[in-house]
């Protein structure tokens, strides 16, 4: 495998970037910008080739399918030097736009999008946008980063993974690229000698893997497949930190490290954290590869010229599927939120063939929040699995209060409590340290006085912020042979939710403010002071600590977190929402187990750990990534589109008790403040890994339905000309509730649509009979009601919605198509703003 050091080319950079900034003869501020030019990208350009290929006239006539898109990745690169003739191009462009002025040229695009990030004045950056090869000139933007359980609570020991013929086959020959904060090579979940059965790397992927001193030779295998770096706009920033950001494909967060292992990570690895084994883990797909394309670090997110740069190079590797635990910082101006570099890059992803996954983010509850936007890509929200770990204080006035700790208990043994800001050291007078509660510096402590007992600390904001560790406060317990650990709930600590965290002693943390109160009251009435003195004579508080490391499986799930982001889509900055559901439905992203990157910091208790339990919709992602390799394998002729679906129309809509799936609506009580899901919260339901790999019937869509859409949004003709090359005049545009999704989404309903779905058969020859459940305030019917399909045929569905009153609240349907092979497709319909007459003026 080939290998390349780019070490030297950060220093040149550096030395570059300052030139460029000190020499720059206007007194305008620099800033990064992304130029796309209005010739098409490479894989426009060889796409186009094929298609034609295959047009009556030639001597051959075959669909253009899955494998043709791995046939037109490689072949774009064919011709090694096309990349270094438009890198030629776009420099040539520059020296003659800004002719005589200084400049940074950080990256060249050529595969999914043409055009290249510079470092320029916001007046060059105007003259840029004048010449006539430039289609269009974005200012740079940042993004930001948003499992032994999960396997089985998805049914796939015993369901998805035989259907590949076990889990040491499933998802082989697939290569799932994550754009994250890189990878730790060394760790097991990613080495390439624990199969029995050695694997090759599929012939389709032509990566390579960066050899740096952080990442030295050896580092990739026929597991891990490929690793590169992006830091261009970071390091060009200022910002990058070479001792903890690393200028190479090494994970320095754990974010990435964890995110890998939860698509791909090897199957029964033993997860070992803090001395306790907490099972084995393994990946949605253990048996598929991974590359990695590291484009987001600890210290300040990511940029979208690095990212965008990544997910070009992804594409021209081979990748089959890309998954981004990462979202925009901010929602994206102009004429509609799709028209951004990094949706619009992605767009020709899907256009050769990739499926694109993509968190949701974590801005939840709160309506239309969803930071990911576009029809081709397959957003995720985060939902709960039914693995709690709890562990209990009893106190000796015979309450118990529930905690969390991945912690041993005190075998029903009762130590006395004695808190920290009442075991000061014989030097220290009085606690002139307000942080003294959050056991964080054993001096300040008598060893005498906690020896043998139940320290009690503060768990305040200090901890959430990092400030403070659970760590630090274990070791101080240990310096001080105290008997365990008990922190409370600082009041001031509102809406935080403190997830199970590793200790290597008997220890709790009580998450509830008011539990914390019950505990407080309960220490200090218990208190003997000195009548004269005060001071503290006799601390008679008793408590035991039962034991946390045991899951509970009792739980009702799934449940989908108040974090996770919720529709509406949002089409642009003003009051328009898209006719596009978002999220596309919900997975796993709740407490997850993953592996952890030996100098991970993104979690400081997890610091040194080989795995961690870290939550967020940027967990919840490549679970489906990994699910979408299953179905890669099994169906290799599947359009993005076609994953898409049978992922969607066979989503779970009850939990594991037959209730309805709830959602979480408040930060603060989640489990107190609930609902049922809607589409908005769960987008088609939860993900049924097992029901997936048997769709029966799929929606499948095309790149020209996609430029229809777009070409349909008022004003974007230009920009979707700047962006794909491709003229909407003659196009018959589309509206996005005519997209052939696996969903119906209505913003506006304006008394009667009909709304047309194509289903094809993917499965066997089945009878179909139709039923449906009207949004509140509209009447609706599908034709036909009832229908024959044989394998292979297509049939359209038309479904009429009428508006029966006038109303501004969303409601939501449903539409099933129950086969009598098994096979039922389920189809989510919301519709937003209702009006049953015309409301305009004559």
């Amino acid at each position: 495998m080939e290998r390349i050091k780019l070490n030297f080319l950060h220093l040149l950079l550096l030395l570059l970037v300052g030139v460029a900034v000190c020499q720059n003869d206007s007194d305008e501020v620099s800033g990064i910008y992304i130029v796309i030019l209005k010739q098409a990208p490479s894989a426009h350009l060889y796409f186009n080739e094929l298609s034609q290929k295959h047009k009556p006239g030639f001597k051959k006539h075959t669909p253009i399918k899955s494998s043709t898109f791995h046939k037109l990745r490689n072949d774009s690169k064919v011709d090694p030097h096309y990349g270094s003739y438009i890198a030629r191009v776009h420099d040539s462009l520059l020296r003659r736009a800004l002719r005589g002025q200084r400049y940074l040229k950080l990256y060249s695009y050529h595969y999914l999008i043409n055009g290249f990030a510079v470092l320029v004045t916001p007046g060059q950056a105007d003259k840029l946008s004048r010449r006539r090869e430039v289609a269009n000139v974005v200012l740079d933007f940042s993004v930001r980063t948003d499992t032994t359980h999960t396997p089985e609570f998805l049914g796939l020991p015993q369901g998805a993974w035989p259907q590949e013929g076990g889990y040491d086959s499933a998802g082989e020959g697939v290569v799932i690229g994550l754009i994250d904060t890189g990878i730790d090579p060394m760790h097991p979940s990613f080495s390439d000698s624990m199969e029995a059965n050695a694997y090759p790397v599929p012939q389709h992927f032509s990566g390579i893997c960066e050899v740096t001193r952080d990442f030295p030779s050896g580092s990739c295998n026929r597991k891990l497949v490929g690793a590169r770096h992006f830091a261009a706009s970071a390091i060009t920033r200022g910002i990058f930190n070479y001792s903890k950001d690393y200028a190479s494909p090494f994970d320095g967060d754990g974010h990435g490290t964890h995110t890998a292992s939860i698509a791909s990570g090897n199957h029964g690895i033993p997860v070992v954290v803090s001395g306790h084994l907490f099972g084995n883990a393994s990946g949605m797909a253990p048996r598929s590869h991974v590359a990695i394309y590291k484009a987001l670090y600890k210290g300040f997110g990511g940029f979208a010229a690095d990212v965008v740069a990544a997910i070009d190079q992804a594409a021209q590797d081979g990748v089959d599927i890309l998954s981004l635990s990462i979202t925009p910082n901010r929602r994206p101006p102009g004429v509609a939120t799709f028209f951004n570099p990094i949706d619009m890059a992605l767009l020709t992803a899907v256009k050769v063939g990739i499926f694109v996954v993509q968190a949701a983010g974590n801005t939840g509850p709160a309506p239309r929040s969803i930071s990911s936007f576009s029809p081709w890509i397959f957003t995720v929200g985060a939902a709960s699995h039914d693995r709690v770990y709890n562990n209990y204080i009893s106190l000796g006035n015979n309450v118990t209060l529930s905690g969390t700790g991945l912690a041993s208990g005190t075998n029903d043994t009762m130590y006395t409590l004695i808190s920290a800001a009442h075991a000061l050291s014989n030097d220290t007078a009085a606690p002139t340290d307000m942080y003294v509660g959050e056991c964080q510096n054993p001096s300040s402590l008598n060893p005498d006085l906690v020896a043998g007992n139940l320290l009690i600390c503060s768990y305040s904001v200090r901890f959430v912020l990092g400030v403070s560790t659970i760590k630090q406060a274990l070791q101080t317990a240990k310096n001080l042979s105290a008997a365990g650990v008990v922190f409370y709930l600082d009041p001031f600590v509102l809406g935080f939710q403190i997830n199970p965290t590793p200790m290597d002693m008997p220890g709790i943390i009580i998450p509830s403010a008011n539990d914390s109160k019950v505990l407080l009251q309960y220490y200090n009435t218990s208190l003997v002071r000195d009548g004269t003195t005060k001071k503290v004579v006799k601390f008679g508080a008793v408590a035991s600590i039962s034991g946390g490391l045991k899951p509970d499986f009792s739980y009702s799930a799934p449940k989908v977190m108040y974090y996770s982001a919720r529709g509406p889509d949002p089409e642009d900055n003003s009051l328009d929402n898209a006719d596009i559901l978002k999220p596309n439905l919900v997975a796993p992203g709740n407490s997850i187990w993953g592996a952890w990157s030996s100098l991970g910091t993104d979690s400081t208790e997890f610091l040194g750990e080989e795995f961690a339990m870290v939550s967020g919709t940027s967990m919840a992602a490549p679970h489906v990534a990994g699910l979408a390799a299953l179905i890669k394998k099994k169906f290799p002729t599947f359009s993005p589109a076609a994953i898409a679906s049978a992922l969607s129309t066979t989503a779970s809509l009850r939990d594991k008790n037959g209730g309805p799936i709830m959602a979480q609506r408040a930060y603060s009580n989640p489990d107190v403040n609930t609902s049922p899901a809607t589409p908005f919260d769960m987008g088609n339901g939860f993900v049924n890994a097992t029901a997936a790999l048997d769709p029966g019937l799929i929606f499948d869509s095309t790149y020209d339905d996609l430029v229809s859409f777009l070409c349909g949004i008022n004003g974007s003709a230009p920009v979707v000309l700047n962006y794909t090359g491709q003229t909407c005049d003659g196009i018959p545009t589309m509206i996005g509730s005519d997209l052939n999704l696996p969903s119906i989404t209505i913003g506006t309903l304006n008394q009667t649509r009909d709304v047309n779905r194509t289903v094809l058969n993917v499965g066997v020859n089945e009878t179909f009979r139709v039923g449906w459940s009207a949004p509140y305030g509209v009447s609706m019917k599908v034709e036909p009601t009832h229908f024959v399909i044989a394998a292979g045929e297509k049939q359209v569905l038309t479904v009429s919605l009428n508006a029966t009153m006038n109303s501004t609240a969303a409601s939501y349907g449903r539409i099933g198509l129950f086969g009598d092979q098994g096979h039922t497709i389920n189809i989510p319909l919301s519709v937003i703003f209702k009006y049953s007459y015309n409301v305009s003026s004559s």
